[in-house]
């Protein structure tokens, strides 16, 4: 049967085959067939059963079975009786005489057979009625016997607990037993009685008041005290005797027993919250414990402890420790702090206070989701907005270094800057402070200064510039445009070049420096005649424009929208010059960065170019804003006719033919990599005053006869060295040396004259769709650099 139910290959093919075998069984059993088959038929009834197929047919059956007189038949009969039968069918009462006689038998296999099934499937009247033979058979000189008659008795003590007291005597002589079986069964038993009997408890409750804590030893009675009042759900009187001896542990110096203490009250407290309560003073006082570990256990009892009535006092204990708490230990807390906040807070108002408290004290620790749902909460809560931005605000002077506390007040004073200024929405009991719209910027550009490498904080303040300058009418545009930050393309163009091609860690950029060492100073003097705030008025392309005579100077002035200026000597920088450094970003004037002696008269009039080309050489390459224009005007000429051609040089991109005599110190070249395959040649530079730095212009060529594509230039120096990438001039190497790819980058050495340059190199391409790798180490450099 077995074998053709596991071959049938559908689910009506299986119901086919017990169907055909169930008819089978019911015709054996309604015909009486042979006594040695009934047993075996059984066997196949309860799997058929334990297919999940109704057997209820069979019951009776197992009856007879049970009543049969040899072993098989017994056995197939009890299992099938624990099998199909439970203790809510009526059928089973008439079994019981038959297990009365089997507790009575003189084969231990078949009394076994017996206390198996009465123990499994005994009732309430069962128990009564063979709790007497159990008792015997508790005597019994059978060890399994016994053992089987301890579990049995087990299940009686559970039906019927008025019968615990018969089994008291008989549970604490199977203690002296040396058999591990019949102990194993005695201790559940003697368990048992004990959570049914009341004179049990007495003697724990005995024990676990008149036991002394001095020593370990009574420690750990007590301690199994409480593990068996807290497992056997003993009255709440000695649970809450169990939980004062916890409570005492919590008093210990022993950190083990701390421990131990603050594990069974996290159980406990799903038990009886009342009197764990009673011991929160002491709970509090292990979070702020030395012992991380207890620290953390204690964390989350409080955690549990809290609900809507201790909600405030227990956060604000919370609170007052975080100012105090080990930085390992306050990412927990004020994970905590916050969920507690969120979840127990009935009044906005609290809320708010005890989450711009977290703010102040542990901002750096705060996750992203906590501070959006209070911006969330401060932009729902309208009457409670000017309250919010003062106070953030207050916290912002005294805590400016909490990063997530920065970014919800420049957001707070973004959206409610004028609600800060004029006090607006003012609390009863709130005071009043006193901030210009001077001071709300002055926050504002905070986060600039504090935080200037996190993009987020960096954007939040911007948009919050933004819309101050809308919110602050009397507060001129160009005031709040000279506090933003300035980012050029340069500089723009080589973080993005690191960030692909992952280069130099050891590359970090002073504050305030671009590429070139060129100073970016915010709030650039500018002419009258063309002031900043019109390139971003977009009202002024309406405005009439001076008619001037065309000259070059006016075509750079119409490309560039701006409105015309005439140009003087030399001596003096150019307007147009002023202007188009603005707009680059990349500076002042050339007179205001020092370029140009304005001392010496004499000496600007002999050299009547020096100015604008000392401009030029400083501007990086990728400054390729209009690469589309070219200038093909002549270096030589009048002092009006040449700064013209030079400022449209700059916006050609700074070709590599431009040459200025005076500037650029050149250095041998050098071959800084070849192998069969690859030559790479540097081209080194350095600028006059600054021997620390050199400029260098790196050549890659193609030896091989197949082009190289997605070619990728890494470079690594010492920590004493700093390393400015360029953008490569192309990915694409040609084959047999018909073309190169160019790059360009600098490097200053901040011990220059102590330790030479020195640098390793890696080159990565594909050939063919398969990826290359080629790496070295250039020591060639000349000394002096």
């Amino acid at each position: 049967m077995i074998r053709a139910i596991r071959a049938s290959k559908t689910a009506a093919e299986e119901r086919a085959v017990v169907r055909r075998e169930c008819a089978a069984i019911r015709t054996a059993i309604s015909e009486r067939g042979q006594e040695g088959l009934r047993h075996r038929n059984m066997a196949k009834l309860m799997f058929i059963h334990m297919l999940g197929y109704p057997t209820h047919f069979g019951q009776m059956e197992c009856l007879k079975l049970i009543a049969a007189a040899g072993y098989p038949e017994k056995r197939i009969g009890y299992l099938g009786l624990m099998l199909l039968l439970d203790e809510r069918q009526e059928v089973l009462m008439l079994v019981t005489n038959s297990l009365k006689q089997d507790l009575n038998h003189s084969s231990p296999f078949i009394v076994g057979l017996a206390l198996c099934a009465l123990g499994n499937i005994c009732s309430a009247e069962m128990a009564r009625d063979l709790a007497p033979e159990v008792e015997k058979l508790l005597r019994s000189r059978d060890v399994n016997t016994k053992k089987k008659a301890a579990l049995c008795s087990v299940r009686i003590v559970r039906k019927v607990p008025d019968l615990a007291e018969n089994f008291i005597c008989l549970a604490a002589s199977l203690l002296k037993e040396k058999h591990h079986g019949v102990l194993i069964s005695a201790v559940q038993l003697c368990t048992e009685l004990c959570k049914a009997s009341k004179d049990a408890l007495e003697y724990l409750r005995k024990v676990a008041t008149k036991t002394e804590s001095n020593k370990n030893a009574g420690n750990a009675i007590l301690y199994e005290c409480v593990e068996t009042i807290m497992g056997i759900e003993a009255t709440s009187g000695l649970r809450v005797l169990a939980i004062n001896i916890l409570g005492r542990f919590l008093s210990n110096r022993d950190n083990n027993i701390r421990y131990v203490a603050l594990n069974i009250l996290m159980r406990a407290i799903t038990v009886d919250t009342q009197a764990v309560q009673r011991h929160r003073v002491t709970i509090l006082e292990c979070v702020k414990d030395a012992d991380a570990s207890i620290r953390k256990r204690a964390l989350e009892l409080v955690f549990l402890l809290v609900n809507d009535t201790n909600v405030k006092p227990l956060t604000k204990e919370l609170v007052d420790y975080l100012d105090v708490a080990d930085p390992d230990f306050k990412e927990d807390l004020t994970a905590k702090i916050c969920s507690i906040t969120e979840k127990f807070s009935q009044e906005k108002l609290w809320y708010l206070d005890q989450m711009f408290k977290v703010l102040s004290l542990a901002g750096n620790h705060v996750k992203d989701d906590v501070w959006h749902a209070l911006i969330v909460v401060i932009s729902n809560a309208s009457e409670l907005q000017g309250y919010a931005v003062r106070s953030l605000y207050m916290a912002l002077r005294a805590y400016s270094e909490q990063g997530s506390l920065l970014r919800v007040a420049v957001w707070c004073i973004g959206e409610y800057g004028e609600m800060l200024v004029n006090n607006l929405g003012m609390l009863e009991a709130e005071p009043p402070i006193t901030v210009t719209e001077s001071d709300a910027v002055d926050a504002v550009e905070l986060g600039f200064n504090c935080y200037s490498a996190d993009v987020t904080t960096r954007s939040m303040c911007l948009v919050a510039l933004l819309k101050l300058s809308s919110r602050f009418p009397s507060m001129s545009e160009s005031s709040l445009l000279e506090r933003m930050p300035v980012l050029d393309e340069a500089a723009y163009l080589v973080k993005r070049a690191s960030a692909t091609q992952a280069t130099i860690p050891s590359y970090k950029p002073a504050s305030g420096v671009t590429p070139g060492d060129l100073k970016i100073p915010n709030g650039v003097a500018k002419p009258a005649a063309a002031p900043l705030v019109d390139l971003l008025d977009l009202s002024s392309d309406d405005a009439p424009v001076t008619s001037t005579s065309a000259t070059p100077n006016d075509f750079l002035q119409d490309l560039l929208g701006i409105g015309g200026t005439n140009l003087s000597t030399a001596g003096a920088p150019s307007a147009s010059t002023d202007i188009l450094m603005d707009l680059l970003s990349i500076g002042s004037s050339p007179s205001q960065n020092g370029l140009l002696d304005s001392s010496s008269p004499a000496q600007a009039e002999k050299k009547p170019f020096s100015a604008v080309p000392q401009v030029v050489s400083l501007v990086p390459e990728p400054m390729d804003l209009l690469g589309s224009l070219s200038s093909s005007a002549s270096s030589s000429g009048t002092k009006s006719s040449t700064i013209v051609p030079q400022a449209a040089d700059l916006l050609d991109g700074l070709s590599a033919s431009t040459s200025v005599s005076g500037i650029d110190d050149a250095c041998p070249s050098i071959t800084a990599f070849q192998s069969a395959t690859l030559k790479i040649v540097f081209d080194l530079r350095k600028q006059l005053g600054k021997p620390q730095e050199t400029t260098i212009h790196a050549t890659f060529t193609n030896l091989t006869s197949t082009t190289y594509t997605d070619f990728i230039f890494q470079a690594a120096v010492p920590k004493f060295i700093q390393l400015r990438l360029d953008p490569a001039s192309g990915n694409v190497v040609p084959a047999s040396g018909k073309g190169s790819v160019t790059q360009g980058f600098s490097v200053t050495n901040n011990q220059h004259g102590q330790k030479p340059l020195a640098m390793r190199i890696r080159m990565s391409y594909k050939v063919n769709g398969e990826d290359r790798l080629e790496q070295g180490q250039v020591s060639n450099f000349p000394p002096g650099l």
